[in-house]
């Protein structure tokens, strides 16, 4: 249980967090959410900073394979990923004490959701009230390290091991255990993210800390005591202690070989669980302390410090300790000396705020990722859409691995191969960037060009849908992006190109109605105007994961523009307000859905408008209304760190509202005192005294002792640090900021395509 401050008298008196560590609890945002919100799919087990394993439990019939809702647990697995499609969930591991039976596959215990459930940064425990057994664990790089105590009361001290057992299924599966019974090693072939034809193959070694008494295999139900060996996607095994044995299992990946995963447990196996689990722990205090907060709400501090644990814990590193990887196009690579690849880029979600937040405060490992997924590009012919493993999955819609990557450069991660990676933004948004087995990375790129739109045609058909409306308006951010990143390596032919593609927006809102309406291949809008359309699972057709209020405000790259069409600034903030009346409507309502990621930034919208006090209103209701720190405290899927990000820039007083830019618009900060450290002895220093006693509107800013009415920060502060001084009230203070030129900046540059008529 976290330790909360007590509360000083004077919030401004707060000191700073001196050991975050004390401050996460990993149980929390664990839950079920609910029917609106749909599961949040965190896991709360063990894992380091951008790991590439995650040592946590398993609870039956989860995406990410964990609720803190459900009590029965299928054990504890090494891959995790907060995803809303079943993935990974590899090498599962059961310890009990029960008999196996005549069906070993469908193997489960209950777990205790109570007081002896504990999960904090590098460290997980839990106990099964049925069979006694205390499970612990902690994590390297590349290894899980589980400490299992059993009961001495003469039942069987049994692990099972299933590597058939993957959350998505397998397609294949081994098991050995070694003759010298200490060790076990093997395979899972598994994929098929999302219904895609994706595959990867993860090897183990186990290593056991006293012998084996007794061994077996099974497969799927098939039971064969003595054997050693399983090789079927349905393959598991188990070995037995002692009874009352206290057993240490060191497991180690790799996406090479078992050979890759022997040396990755020579590399980083040795040391003693309690050994592990310090330097587990000190590791992530060093990386959470990157971002100091003081302030006198215990809830508030343990929220925000286990939201940032989140937004760190992926993606994955993916190559071995020698350096060595498997790419792309299935051949195995090395990485140069000091560096990582990463693995597991869910760019949809994440290009919006938390690729600017792990440049901010990790810009060497931020330019790895850049380069990971360069290296991705080179190996397979083009930049990959939501990357898994060593495949590009085509999940969801957008080419959004571009606006990630340029948001990484803009905010700090900049050693990385920027030539080749604008190579290859061009390839996609010229060519359609098709790579290795069939994918496409723009899907349709040639009628889109043609039209200034994508068509409402099966060509475009999304995995939610028929989406060319949302295609629209994510290739316009994409092209954006690509604008941006061109004027930053000098190219200002590309970028005068791709700011006027940049607009094609425009040509989805109809004027008529003022809405962002899909169109047909004749030019035509449909005859829905919004919500008496076809609809999806999720929401409307046309638009991935949405409506068409809802996505009217993705417009991060000319809010100006989208603002004039709609009638002008009153116009836009009426529409605003109507808009707001919900905070967590789903994609049916014609409402705010904060827990998705297309309106991550319509709180900030009114900043743009004339009425910042209303963004510091919404930013602190979502803050407040939908955030806490309890396993349901969270508003939707947190999708590899994508909703904790969120709210580390809401809790911060900022927002990193264009993507592809550096430019950071603000609301009122949660703490009194911030301090986020930037490489090079710099920081960013944010006083905003009041703040963490509840005073919610600013009346005030300055920019290095220099007051400003402008609504966001300058974009060199990324770089070389500053003074951010916030003066709070009570009360809205309806003249600061609203001045039109107080306003962040948006970007027309030229005309969309004409209209076709």
């Amino acid at each position: 249980m976290t330790l909360w401050p007590a509360t000083s008298a004077h919030a401004e008196e707060a000191a700073f967090v001196a050991n975050p560590v004390e401050h996460v609890d990993t149980l929390n945002g664990t839950g079920t959410g609910n029917e609106t919100w749909g599961e949040i799919n965190n896991f709360p087990g063990a894992s380091v900073p951008f790991g590439m394993v995650q040592y946590s439990p398993d609870t039956t019939d989860t995406y990410a394979g964990y609720d803190h809702d459900n009590d029965r647990s299928t054990g504890f697995s090494m891959t995790h990923a907060s995803v809303g499609c079943a993935a990974f969930g590899d090498i599962p591991m059961l310890p009990t004490t029960t008999p196996i039976g005549a069906q070993p596959w469908y193997a489960w215990e209950t777990i205790a959701h109570d007081d002896t459930e504990v999960g904090v940064p590098g460290y997980y425990t839990v106990r099964f009230p049925d069979t006694g057994v205390k499970a612990e664990l902690t994590a390297t790089t590349r290894t899980g390290v589980g400490r299992f105590s059993y009961p001495d009361d003469g039942r069987p001290a049994l692990f099972h091991v299933r590597p058939g057992g993957s959350l998505a299924g397998n397609y294949a599966a081994t098991i050995q255990i070694g003759e010298d019974n200490t060790t076990i090693t093997g395979s899972a072939t598994t994929g098929g993210f999302c219904g895609k034809d994706n595959v990867y193959t993860v090897y183990f070694a186990m290593r056991f800390s006293q012998p084996f008494r007794s061994v077996g295999t099974f497969e799927g139900n098939s039971v064969f005591p003595g054997a050693r060996q399983a090789d079927s996607p349905w393959a598991g095994g188990w070995v037995e202690f002692a009874p009352g044995s206290v057993v240490e299992v060191r497991t180690a990946l790799s996406y090479v070989s078992v050979d890759g995963a022997l040396a990755n447990l020579a590399a980083e196996g040795g040391a003693g669980f309690d050994d592990v689990r310090a330097v587990a722990s000190a590791e992530w205090n060093a990386a959470l302390s990157r971002v100091a907060v003081a302030g006198s709400n215990g809830g508030d501090i343990e929220t925000f410090y286990t939201s940032l644990y989140r937004s760190l814990l992926h993606p994955n590193t993916f190559n071995d300790a020698d350096g060595r990887y498997i790419g792309f196009d299935s051949a195995i690579h090395s990485v140069a000396a000091g560096h990582t690849q990463y693995a597991n880029f869910s760019d949809w979600d994440t290009y919006r705020c938390l690729a600017a937040l792990q440049a901010l405060i990790f810009p060497e490992r931020a330019s790895d990722m850049a380069q990971s997924l360069v290296n991705d590009a080179e190996q397979s012919g083009s930049l990959p859409r939501w990357a898994l493993a060593n495949a590009a999955t085509g999940e969801m819609t957008g080419d959004n691995v571009v606006p990630l990557i340029a948001s990484l450069y803009a905010f700090g991660a900049k050693d990385f191969d920027v030539k080749r990676v604008l190579y290859y933004m061009l390839k996609g948004a010229t060519e359609g960037g098709t790579g290795r087995g069939g994918y496409v990375e723009r899907p349709g790129i040639a009628s889109y060009l043609e039209q200034g739109y994508a068509p409402q045609i099966e060509e475009f058909r999304g995995d939610h849908g028929i989406d060319g409306a949302s295609i629209t308006l994510e290739w316009a951010v994409d092209d954006f992006a690509i604008s941006r990143f061109a004027v930053a390596l000098g190219e200002n032919v590309i970028d005068a190109e791709f700011l006027r593609r940049a607009q094609f927006w425009q040509n989805l809102l109809n004027p008529v109605t003022r809405r962002i309406t899909p169109r047909g291949a004749d030019g035509a809008f449909l005859v829905w105007p919004g919500f008496t359309g076809p609809t999806t699972d999720l929401g409307e057709d046309g638009f991935d994961e949405g409506n068409s209020e809802q996505y009217l405000w993705m417009v991060p790259q000319n809010l100006a523009g989208l603002v004039a069409a709609l009638g002008g600034r009153e116009a836009a903030a009426e529409r605003l307000d109507r808009f707001t009346t919900q905070l967590n409507a789903g994609s049916d309502e014609p409402y705010l859905w904060v827990g998705n990621e297309p309106n991550f930034g319509v709180p900030w919208l009114y900043n743009y408008v004339g009425q910042p006090w209303k963004t510091q209103e919404t930013v602190d209701r979502v803050r407040r209304e939908l955030f806490a720190p309890t396993p349901n405290g969270e508003p939707g899927n947190d999708d590899l760190g994508a909703m904790s990000s969120w709210y580390v820039w809401a809790a911060l007083g900022l927002y990193p509202a264009t993507p592809g830019t550096s430019i950071l618009t603000v609301n009122t900060p949660l703490f009194d005192r911030i301090e986020i450290r930037l490489p090079a002895g710099q920081f960013i220093r944010i006083a905003a005294p009041g703040a963490s006693s509840g005073l919610k509107y600013i009346s005030g800013l300055s920019v290095d002792r220099q007051p400003t009415d402008q609504t966001f920060l300058p974009g060199s502060i990324v770089r070389t640090g500053g003074e951010v001084t916030f003066s709070l009230a009570a009360v809205p203070n309806t003249t600061w900021g609203t001045s039109e030129s107080s306003a962040p900046p948006s970007f027309g540059g030229g005309n969309a395509a004409p209209l076709p008529s």
